[in-house]
């Protein structure tokens, strides 16, 4: 399987950890129209697929940055916590991008030149 360029991974990831976080927001929403005030169980049915794929994303991201980035064994459970806590997803990214494991490796994010033909 090939996995996709690291730049565009680490992009992935940022995005897939704002996208879990609103959508926990939405389920939570949701479940309180559901549970507390009763009203509703449009929300759970809607947010709830949505975060789930975004969760399940989330981690499928982590994971391969974890195997493309070498990341410690620590940042990896971290990374898989915080898809667990509503909006943790968010402060992981910052943490992870202050602590280098969001950085494109040197010569990992600029193509290569074409070869230039004799002649031209």
């Amino acid at each position: 399987m090939k996995l996709p360029s690291t730049p565009a991974a680490i992009r992935l990831f940022r995005a897939l950890a704002i996208a879990e976080a609103f959508s926990w927001a939405a389920l939570l929403i949701g479940m309180f129209l559901k549970w507390v005030t009763r009203t509703t169980e449009l929300g759970v049915e809607i947010a709830g697929p949505i975060h789930g794929a975004f969760f399940i994303g989330y981690g499928i991201s982590a994971l391969t940055l974890w195997k493309m980035q070498r990341w410690p064994f620590r940042a990896a459970l971290f990374a898989g916590l915080s898809a667990v806590f509503p909006f943790a997803t968010i402060g992981f990214e910052r943490w992870a991008g202050r602590q280098g494991y969001l950085d494109v490796p040197a010569g990992k994010g600029t193509p290569t030149p074409a070869r230039q033909t004799a002649g031209t």
